[in-house]
Formats: structure tokens, sequence, C-alpha cells
């Protein structure tokens, strides 16, 4: 894979050739969101049922341990306090249905966030080190940001940022206002199709902080869209902690 684009003939017998379908990508890049969120699900349902399995174990050891309990009160004249070794019994049974309780709809939000988030970012890191190493050294932060606007951009979505922004205290604006995952979305009637839209760019948030990571650069992304198939990303630089 380069930056340039490969022009004819192509060679499909080379086998030191490497060949990228651009549809499969843009096919990849959808199927992300469906898959994270499938994954989260199962990896929730088998924790659900592994803690409702250890919960309905965890109390057959109970009966014998307040008989037993029960018999040497009795024989040291205690009468009172079967009662409440049964109490403590049933009350460590009554605590561990909660063990079980799935994720509800924010956690599970959190959770593809992190998962696609995290995926990205191991991309971006990989993407850089690969298309960078043989560029000259970046001067500052604002050389790195219009690198991940022009190259990083056309290699991960043929098409560069279409505007850039920055206050010049390490925030950056970029806007892509046909943003290549959007583009084959269809828009649903009443705004929701923005707000499903929302996961789809969270994937693309790692990517570019990772890539920045790579660079030496400490910075956190954040995505939004206010109207398909326009992406608007925020990127704000951190400052290094003075090492002591």
């Amino acid at each position: 894979m380069s930056f340039e684009t490969v022009m004819p003939p192509y060679n499909a017998a080379d086998p030191n050739a490497s060949f990228l379908s651009s549809s499969c990508l843009d096919f990849l890049l959808i199927e992300l969101v469906p898959l994270a969120y499938r994954v989260t699900r199962e990896l929730d349902d088998a924790s659900a049922a592994s803690a409702t399995d250890a919960a309905l174990l965890e109390p057959t050891s109970a009966p014998a341990d307040a008989a037993s309990s029960a018999a040497s009160q009795q024989e040291g004249g205690g009468g009172g306090a079967p009662s409440s070794v049964v109490g403590a019994g049933a009350g460590s049974g009554s605590v561990a249905p909660s063990m079980s309780r799935k994720m509800d709809e924010d956690e599970e939000r959190d959770a593809v966030f992190y998962r696609l988030e995290r995926l990205g970012y191991r991309v971006g890191q990989g993407l850089v080190e690969r298309f960078s190493r043989d560029r000259p050294r970046f001067n500052d932060n604002l050389d790195v940001i219009k690198f991940l606007c022009k190259d990083l951009w056309f290699l991960v979505f043929r098409k560069q940022v279409d505007n850039l922004k920055t206050n010049h205290r390490g925030v950056y604006v970029l806007t892509d206002n046909n943003f290549k995952p959007f583009s084959r979305m269809s828009t649903d009637v009443g705004g929701q199709a923005v707000i499903r839209a929302q996961p789809f760019l969270w994937f693309p948030c790692g990517i570019l902080r990772g890539a920045l990571a790579a660079m030496g650069v400490d910075a956190t992304v954040q995505a939004e869209s206010h109207e398909l198939p326009s992406a608007v990303f925020q990127i704000k630089t951190l400052a290094k902690q003075p090492s002591h």
C-alpha cells in the first residue's frame, strides 16, 4: 500500500503486489459498529450467566453450615443464635441476583465506545509507524495535524479533510463534508439517522488519537455529526506534565 494511486496495467499474478478493495474497506468500517455491539452483548450475557450459576451454587452449603452452627449453639445453651445464622444465609442468597445484572443502555454504549476507540487507536499507531517513518521530522503540532488532514485522511478515506480550524491554543477542528463511512448510509426521516450514525465516529476517533500518540502528541478526540454525510472532529492537545 502507498499514498500514490496504482496505475494500470495491474499484475495480479505478482506475488509481491498488494491490492485493497476500496468498497471492502468501506463496508468494513460500517460493519465494525454492529460487530462491536454483538461482541459486547455476548460477553455481557456470558458474564451474567456465569454470575447466576455462581449464585445458584453458593447457597448450597448454607443449610449444612447453619445446621452445624445451630447444633453447637444448642449444646452451648444459646437458643437465639440459630435464627440469626439462618437469616445471614438467606441474606447472602438475596444479594446474589444483583451480581447477574446486565448492562443498561448507557453502560453498553460506553463499552462499545471503549472497544471501537481502542481498536482504532491501535490502527492509527500502526499507520503512522508505517507511513511516516520516511518523512522529515515535524516542526510543531500544527504540522502533525496537517499530516493527519492530508496524508492520513487520504490513506484511510481517500480524500482530504475539507476544512481545518484552530484557536492556536491546542484546539483543532477538522470538518469532512462527505465522510466516507456515512456516504453509504440511508437517511431516515425524523433525524434518527444522525443519532444512529454517532457510533460510527468512535473508530475514526481512535485512529486519530493513536496516530497523534505515535507522533508524540497526547490529545483527546471527539466527533459529532449534525447532518449526514458530514462529520466534525475536535482535537484537544494535552500539555505534557513536567518530569521531576
